[in-house]
């Protein structure tokens, strides 16, 4: 019986720590900031509609980094534009803010952190075909994500974490 009792707890806690591990390694991939950004469509009002390519040796994993990528790039990278879909600046122009306002930042891309306010997946997370690859040992993975650039925006001015459009006047 007890042997019994030590298998069930084994079986039950493995995938649990399988989990955690790969959680650790996505967030690993995510603090290097591994991802693509490329310009979909214009989004309605005070939105970007892009598409986000991130890195993962599990595909489930690089889709839910996508989130945390998008909004990262939105803050510090900005994205080239692409047919008739203009590109976008960058939120903050200092390439040294992430490293400045690390207490900020580390609890702002924190798993459930406040980034979730400001992105949501257009197609609920499916992946079409051409959108995953597999590159040497893991994937690039394509994803569809709305990113509320004016509502970060605001937020991002609120905290003091960067200037609002009118300082500088």
């Amino acid at each position: 019986m007890k042997q019994l009792l030590i298998i069930l707890l084994a079986v039950v806690t493995f995938p649990f720590i399988g989990n955690a591990q790969a959680r650790k390694k996505a967030d690993k991939d995510t603090n290097n900031w591994r991802y693509e950004i490329e310009a979909v469509q214009q989004g309605v009002a005070g939105t970007y509609l892009i598409k986000v390519w991130s890195y993962s040796k599990k595909p489930d994993v690089a889709i839910e980094q996508a989130k945390k990528n998008a909004v990262h790039g939105i803050i510090f990278r900005g994205y080239a534009g692409k047919d008739r879909v203009p590109g976008q600046s960058p939120l903050t122009n200092n390439p040294n803010l992430q490293d400045e306002k690390a207490d900020f930042f580390d609890a702002f891309f924190a798993d459930g952190g406040k980034y979730m306010k400001f992105v949501s997946l257009t197609n609920d997370g499916a992946v079409a075909a051409e959108d995953r690859m597999k590159v040497g040992k893991e994937y690039k993975i394509g994803v569809l994500i709305s990113v509320r650039k004016e509502d970060l925006r605001k937020d991002l001015e609120n905290a003091g974490i960067i200037k609002g459009l009118s300082a500088g006047f």
